[in-house]
């Protein structure tokens, strides 16, 4: 119980800490009167490329740095948790995917916001929880789906507002796609079924082997 409470600590540790950062800047960014939009993506334009690295930091207000916490907070704890062993490098290349992506096809702007970390997130759990075919992150699968099943419609031109990246939430579901193919075969796996099965008859098998070879050695009678 203490250890299962203890990785649950853990795997918080990152997203909070993540929080925290996103909250200091945007409160910096207040405090002081700057402007932080330039450090986001702008499509096609030298001037963007460092977005590609820092804009997931960078929010437009409040409202929209509310309106990202819980489901980055909750994503990212079950990336660390469910996928502790991957989890970095998941979660790194959903970040710069998303940015390179966004800036490969994004519209003339400045492209903002955390939400395509989000999406690559969620895609994530959702298609490498079905390809592992493990009950517990089918579960998982399953939940962001009731949850966030919704966020589908933002990453398509012709649902989202104006003022929406469509093309950040679609880089980001990219990402997050290939990364569940990509690393189908590493981190948690299902178990194998009827494993002790295999071991018992492995034993039986040896078994028998070794006392065929004790009658082998038996001197042999002949009766008249």
């Amino acid at each position: 119980m203490k250890h299962d409470i203890r990785r649950i600590l853990v795997a918080m540790v990152i997203p909070l800490f993540l929080i925290f950062v996103l909250y200091m800047i945007k409160i910096l960014e207040i405090g002081m009167d700057w402007d932080f939009t330039h450090l986001g993506v702008y499509p096609l334009q030298q001037k963007g490329v460092f977005g590609i690295f820092a804009h997931p930091l960078v929010h437009s207000g409040f409202r929209h740095l509310f309106a990202n916490t819980i489901p980055l907070f909750f994503l990212s704890w079950c990336l660390f948790y469910f996928y502790r062993s991957i989890a970095p490098y998941i979660f790194f290349i959903i970040w710069i995917g998303c940015g390179a992506l966004t800036f490969a096809i994004g519209k003339p702007g400045w492209h903002i916001g955390a939400s395509g970390v989000i999406y690559g997130l969620a895609f994530f759990l959702f298609f490498s929880g079905l390809l592992r075919k493990h009950i517990p992150l089918i579960a998982i699968s399953l939940l962001v789906t009731f949850v966030y099943g919704g966020l589908i419609w933002n990453m398509l031109p012709f649902f989202a507002k104006e003022t929406t990246s469509w093309e950040g939430h679609l880089s980001g579901a990219i990402t997050g796609v290939l990364c569940a193919f990509a690393f189908r075969e590493y981190g948690p796996q299902k178990p194998e079924a009827f494993v002790d099965e295999e071991e018992e008859e492995t034993e039986e098998e040896m078994e028998d082997e070794e006392s065929k070879d004790n009658n082998d050695d038996k001197p042999q009678s002949y009766a008249d």
